[in-house]
Order: structure tokens, then C-alpha cells, then sequence
């Protein structure tokens, strides 16, 4: 898509989801997301370096920063919260909005300590209170892997928090004198007849019997209403999807999503 001709100036929403392990940008414009994109999460690179980096990809789609009229930043990574903030407000002249409990979200963070909830989990709930309704379980497979419920009323009112599948695996390796990494995919067999089928039907059923326990539990624990939903997000949701029947729902642009709800409440 041609900038010059399709995209007027300061016309697009740039989103910016940082977490631990990856960068996730996305350009909203006109009722969808045009474009998104990944990097990996540096946490000492400067502003300008990413600067250059967004400057390339909004290049690539004959994009640059004056298309952009507004900026919300939703990270669980404090150095480049504000690595961003300064990218903003000195390349694209946009003062950012970022997003934390402190700010309208449209839900009432009712937990002990709102000012500790990531804003990953806050843009979640917020996305699925708007795009789902409550009650609802949203599963983010990430570097954690992330439980957050939202009550009938709308209210997120806490989760869990577990190691993700791949620091998981990276744990067992390191910590092993003779294993080693393999693809994360459930074996042919849970009874792994070699090393590698072994670790795998570890890691992967075991995961699958962490997220169904969870789940189980989490329902129990939540007073009588009406059906939960569970939504799943993440780059490995629709894997985990395929081998268990809890999640009803991929939403792969869920915290995308969430961000611009907010964005659109602060406006």
C-alpha cells in the first residue's frame, strides 16, 4: 500500500505491544490493522536504533512517520517504555499515550495491587470485556503464559501467571547434562520411545495438562454464571488449540486490539 496515495498524513494509529522476548508494532488505519510487524526484544538498544528499525518497516509498505497521528505503547519492559516514549515524541512528534491501570482502560482493575498488573494482561481484559463480554478466561502464550478472568461485570479480577512453554524447555536443557532442545509439537505417542519424543511428550502434554488444570480450577473458583469463555491468543494458541477442547477462541490480535480500544477511551 503507497502512502502517498492511499494514506494521508497523521492518518494511522501505531500501536506498540513490547514484551519480554518480542516487539510487536501494528498500524491501524481506516476500521483494521494494515500492517504488523515483530521484532526481538533488546533491552538496551537506544531510541534511535529503533527508531531505524520502524523507519524501515513503515518503509517497506512506502510508509514513513508522518503517517502516524497517534501512538499508544502498552510494555512490560520499564527501559523501553520509556525508550519508546522518547521515539515518539522526537521522531513522529506524538506524545504517546501508555497504557497502565492509572488511565481509562474500561474495566475496573479490582486486585490488590492494580499498579502491578502488566499492561499486557490490562489491554487483554480489556479487549475481551469489549469483544466477548465476561466472564472470560484469556490464555496469552508468551514468555509467561498468562490466566487473566474477567468477571461477568466486566471487572478483571485477577489470573495466574506460569512459565511459558519456552523458557520451560530452555530451563530443562540448561539445567541437564544430556538433553536438549526439540521442537515443541506433541510426539506421535505420549510414551515417548527416544530422548527427543520423551521431551516432547513432557513439555507438550504436560503444558496441555497445565492450561486444563488451570482452566478447571479457575472456572471452580469463579461464582455461578454463565458460560465461560476462554480465549486464547499468542503465537502458539492455535497450536495448544488443535490438542485440547477448552479454548473456544484464537484472537491472534487481542492485545493489538485492546490497545486501540484504550487508545480510543483516552482519545
Amino acid at each position: 500500500m503507497s502512502s502517498q496515495a492511499n494514506v494521508p498524513d497523521r492518518s494511522c494509529l501505531l500501536a506498540v505491544d513490547i514484551g519480554n522476548t518480542n516487539i510487536h508494532l501494528g498500524i491501524w488505519y481506516e476500521g483494521e490493522w494494515r500492517y504488523n510487524w515483530r521484532a526481538r526484544t533488546v533491552h538496551d538498544k537506544m531510541p534511535d536504533e529503533y527508531a531505524a528499525l520502524i523507519r524501515n518497516f513503515l518503509r517497506d509498505r512506502e510508509m514513513n512517520f508522518d503517517s502516524i497521528s497517534d501512538v499508544v505503547i502498552a510494555s512490560v519492559v520499564p527501559s523501553l517504555t520509556t525508550a519508546f516514549a522518547e521515539l515518539s515524541l522526537t521522531y513522529i512528534e506524538v506524545d504517546p499515550l501508555i497504557v497502565s491501570s492509572q488511565i481509562n482502560t474500561g474495566i475496573k482493575v479490582d486486585v490488590d495491587h492494580p499498579e502491578m498488573v502488566g499492561a499486557d494482561r490490562i489491554v487483554n481484559a480489556a479487549a475481551v470485556h469489549r469483544l466477548y463480554g465476561g466472564p472470560a478466561i484469556v490464555i496469552d502464550f508468551g514468555t509467561a503464559t498468562t490466566f487473566d478472568v474477567v468477571a461477568v461485570n466486566g471487572d478483571y479480577i485477577g489470573g495466574s501467571i506460569a512459565p511459558g512453554i519456552g523458557i520451560s524447555l530452555d530451563a530443562l536443557v540448561g539445567r541437564t547434562a544430556q538433553l536438549y532442545k526439540v521442537k515443541l509439537e506433541p510426539p506421535a505417542n505420549p510414551i515417548g520411545r527416544n530422548t527427543s519424543e520423551a521431551i516432547q511428550s513432557g513439555m507438550f502434554w504436560g503444558y496441555v495438562g497445565l492450561v486444563e488444570g488451570l482452566v478447571a480450577r479457575i472456572r471452580a473458583a469463579l461464582p455461578a454464571t454463565p458460560e465461560v469463555k476462554i480465549i486464547a491468543t499468542g503465537g502458539l494458541a492455535p497450536l495448544f488449540r488443535q490438542h485440547t477442547n477448552v479454548i473456544q477462541a484464537i484472537a491472534p490480535y487481542l492485545t493489538l486490539d485492546g490497545m486501540r480500544i484504550i487508545y480510543d477511551l483516552n482519545r
